[in-house]
This record gives C-alpha cells, sequence and structure tokens, in this order.
C-alpha cells in the first residue's frame, strides 16, 4: 500500500514538473516569436490616460510647406502636451526618466542641466501651463518637420527650496517649437521662450451687498451623499423640495462630488441628473447653489489642468439653467491647510475661482469654508463670503458683526449651521431633540435681528452615513446622523417649526 501511494505521489509530481516545463518553453517560444507591444516601442503609455489637458486653440491651419491633416495635428499636440507633462514631472522630482522620449539629443540637454543644476541646490519645481494657443507655421514636403508658434501660454510655476515653499510665479509667454518626426512620434527639436510677462487675473468680483439667502442645504434621505448614484429618484426630490418651499425657504445648496462625477471625464449621466435637479428646483421656485470638488483633496499643480476641465464641464453645461443661483468652489477647503499646504489650497482656490468666473460671467462665486475666522481669505476674489457656524451660538451675533466689519465690502452668507439631536451611547451629554428646537428658535431670532443670509444643515437625519464623510468612529458617525429637522421616519421634529422665520 505504501509503495502504491508512493509510486501515485511520483508520477503526479512528474507530472506537474514536466507540465511546468512545457509552460515555461512555450511561453518562451510565444515570446520569441512575437514582435514587441508598438506602444511600447513607441513610448506612448502616457497618452493612455487623461494627465495633462489644458486648454489648447489652434489658429486656423494656414501653413508652409506640406498640408497637415487633422489626425497628423492631432499627434502632434498630443505629443507636445506629453512633452510639457514629462517636463513638469521631471522638475518636480529632479528626474530625467522619459525626457528623451519627447525630446531630441540637443533639446533635452537644457532640461538635464537645468534638473542637475536644481538637485544639487536643493530646489524643486511644481509647474503646469493652462492655456495654449498655438500656430503651425511650417510642415515639411517629407513630412518629417513641423514648426509651430504657440502665444499667450498661460504658466503657472510653485518653487520649493529643500523642500519649503519660496515663491510662486504666473507668467504668460510665446514659445517657438520645432519638431522632427522620429520613429513615428512628435519630438521637440528646438523651443524658444520669448515675449515673456507677468499674467495678471481679471478683477471682475461682483458687488452683491444685497443678497438676502434663506435655505438650507440638501441630500435625499435614502441617499445621502450619493444624490446622483443609482437611488437617484425625481419624485422623492420633487416631494422634498415642496417641503422646502412651503417651510418657507427660498434656496438649497447642493453637492457635486469630483471622483463620483467622473473627475477630468465628467459622466454624462450625472449630468443629466443634475439638469433633472435644476428643473425641479425651478418647478418649486428654489435657486440652486452648488458646490463643487466635494471629496477633493488634492490641490497638486500637475492636476490643474484635470480640474479645470471637470470644472468647465459642468460649468458650461449648467450656466443657462433658471434655477442656478452661485458656485461654491468647494466645501470647508481651510480643513486641508495642515495636510496640503495653506499655500497650495489658497493658489488652487484662486486659480479655479478666476476659472469658473471665466466660464460663467453670470453668476456668483463664493468658497464654503468652515468657520469665519478663514472667510477673509479671497474676499476679493468671491462675489460674496460665506462661511459654516457650529459653534456656540451666544458667539454668533459677536462673530457675524466682526466679520462684516472685515469685509463691509462684501454679502455674508452662513451656508452651513445646526445642531445634531442625538443623545445616545455614544454621546450622553448630546442635545435632545427639543433643546435642538430651542438652539433653531433661538437662532431664527439672531438672523432676523441681524439680517443674516443662512443656509441649515439640513433637512433630514439620516440612516446611514459613508465612513468618508466624518470616519468609522461611532459617536461621530451618531452625532451626523440626527442634525436633520424631519427623523427618520418621515416625522417632523420639534426643530421644523423653526426652519426659517416666516
Amino acid at each position: 500500500m505504501n509503495k502504491n501511494l508512493l509510486r501515485s505521489a511520483l508520477i503526479v509530481s512528474y507530472v506537474i514538473i514536466i507540465a511546468v516545463i512545457v509552460g515555461g518553453v512555450s511561453s518562451l517560444f510565444s515570446y520569441l516569436n512575437t514582435g514587441a507591444d508598438r506602444s511600447s516601442i513607441l513610448h506612448t503609455e502616457i497618452q493612455k490616460i487623461d494627465q495633462y489637458i489644458p486648454t489648447v486653440i489652434w489658429a486656423p491651419l494656414d501653413n508652409e510647406g506640406r498640408p497637415m491633416d487633422d489626425q497628423t495635428l492631432g499627434r502632434l499636440e498630443n505629443n507636445y502636451l506629453d512633452a510639457w507633462y514629462i517636463k513638469q514631472v521631471a522638475y518636480k522630482a529632479n528626474a530625467t526618466e522619459g525626457i528623451e522620449d519627447y525630446y531630441t539629443e540637443s533639446a533635452r540637454k537644457n532640461v538635464y542641466e537645468t534638473i542637475t543644476y536644481n538637485a544639487i541646490a536643493g530646489i524643486t519645481i511644481e509647474g503646469t501651463t493652462l492655456e495654449h494657443h498655438p500656430t503651425l507655421d511650417f510642415f515639411s514636403e517629407d513630412g518629417q518637420l513641423a514648426v509651430l508658434t504657440d502665444r499667450d501660454v498661460v504658466e503657472y510655476k510653485r518653487m520649493y527650496k529643500d523642500n519649503v515653499f519660496v515663491l510662486e510665479t504666473k507668467e504668460i509667454s510665446t514659445y517657438k517649437v520645432m519638431f522632427l518626426l522620429e520613429d513615428g512620434f512628435w519630438r521637440i527639436r528646438h523651443i524658444i521662450k520669448e515675449n515673456t510677462k507677468p499674467y495678471i487675473e481679471k478683477e471682475d468680483a461682483k458687488t452683491l451687498k444685497e443678497v438676502a439667502v434663506k435655505g438650507i442645504n440638501y441630500y435625499p434621505q435614502a441617499t445621502p451623499w450619493d444624490m446622483f448614484g443609482d437611488g437617484f429618484d425625481t419624485e422623492i426630490i420633487s416631494n422634498d423640495f415642496k417641503i422646502i418651499q412651503e417651510a418657507g425657504l427660498q434656496s438649497i445648496r447642493i453637492f457635486v462630488q469630483y471622483d463620483d462625477f467622473g473627475k477630468a471625464n465628467v459622466q454624462d449621466d450625472k449630468l443629466k441628473k443634475l439638469e433633472e435637479t435644476l428643473d425641479i428646483a425651478k418647478q418649486h421656485n428654489l435657486k440652486v447653489m452648488i458646490t463643487l470638488f466635494d471629496f477633493y483633496g488634492e490641490y497638486s499643480v500637475l492636476d490643474w489642468t484635470l480640474n479645470r476641465r471637470h470644472a468647465q464641464t459642468i460649468v458650461s453645461r449648467l450656466k443657462d439653467y433658471a434655477a442656478l443661483y452661485a458656485w461654491d468652489i468647494k466645501n470647508e477647503p481651510n480643513l486641508d491647510f495642515e495636510s496640503r499646504g495653506e499655500e497650495q489650497v489658497i493658489a488652487w482656490l484662486d486659480m479655479m475661482v478666476n476659472f469658473v468666473k471665466s466660464t460663467d460671467g453670470q453668476h456668483p462665486v463664493t468658497i464654503g469654508w468652515s468657520n469665519a475666522e478663514s472667510a477673509f481669505i479671497l474676499n476679493d476674489q468671491v462675489d460674496f463670503v460665506s462661511f459654516h457656524f457650529y459653534e456656540d451660538l451666544d458667539t454668533l451675533e459677536e462673530v457675524y458683526s466682526s466679520l462684516k466689519k472685515q469685509i463691509p465690502q462684501k454679502s455674508i452668507v452662513m451656508s452651513e449651521f445646526g445642531v445634531s439631536s442625538y443623545k445616545g451611547l455614544w454621546n450622553p451629554l448630546g442635545n435632545s431633540e427639543k433643546e435642538q428646537a430651542s438652539y433653531h428658535k433661538e437662532a431664527q431670532e439672531m438672523i432676523a435681528k441681524n439680517k443674516i443670509s443662512f443656509m441649515s444643515w439640513t433637512l433630514y437625519d439620516f440612516v446611514e452615513i459613508p465612513k468618508e464623510v466624518v470616519g468609522r468612529l461611532p459617536w461621530r458617525k451618531n452625532n451626523q446622523k440626527y442634525f436633520g429637522f424631519i427623523d427618520e421616519k418621515g416625522d417632523e421634529k420639534p426643530a421644523f417649526q423653526y426652519i426659517s422665520k416666516q
């Protein structure tokens, strides 16, 4: 019996070894008889995903030499932008990987010298270009050489010395660029920068001193923080908007999550749901403040072109809707100061405020700061100032009065405030529903006395809170569930009678 078992084990082992050897030989034979992946030969991997998509506006083609077709022009543009991206990555990391794929030997010499110098000096540069306006000047008869002039290139750079922020620059320049076609790939042969000058954003902030807002932050009860997902239901939203309108409120604040909407490639089905929401709001005479970039927290300069594409798609699509009231660029960005760096966050906000204004010149733009202390930041750029208030209610009048003195020229909106009615195992000293009602009664008295524009948080209590909102800690999740004026069963809580002072 033991001998038979031993023989069986040896036979099985032999079969397994033979199978492994045959498989290995087959793989090797297949590899040796298969041509290399053309994409790897041409180093085109970078083009398979969007990493760098500044605005590019070509002048009409009227070049010397051979006419250029749209397909060739598209490849030239892609290779040109990839060259910019690779150089920005190289300067940020002080590394040379990828440079030889996009620059000829003579052109990459200057890039290598800059990288070497910066590495020795402890300098790193984070940069991007936001706009290009190229004109094709020449395309050779053999199709191997192209020359273009790229005017009004908007560049942004942040310089660090030994990982400490030193300065930032915004420039607008003209570049003369020569390309050579090598193995089906356009490489930069020469690039000359000329006519550089500081880039100054247009100062066109609107003066809206008389803005009056009576509103509420809104998520459907069953789909908080996932309003435009599979559970999107126009009937539910319409019923909720009717409740809000009949309660004496005039506006709502809703949220567009950056990742959920597709980042740079905004999903059309999400946009259609957002459009339907605006249509429903119009039916109920409600104005809508849309908060962009919810749950976004990167702010990297290299991501700016992707962020702009995201904003451009949404803003340009919705700017003519009658229910649209305002754009809120980002919810509570000051909470990212510590993790991302205050200068970097503010630079991103400054850029995005101006970009949204350039896309939609009609609707006001604001930033939803988490507290009044941060609300003075970029107050010259925004059209009205908005802040959130979750501190002791006794300080509200003083906080609001101080902010009005700091920023007398702008309207101010308290775009979030409220208190949770959770009182249980994880917070035995919390507020009861009766105490929540007392809070809102007192808040509405202060709001009326000081003529404060407001948007409370929020219409409903929620059954589930995604961990991405407040984390996994039960005392934070349970507290967040009970800020609503309507409970989990759909019944009005005592605070509902103070949702607005009509």
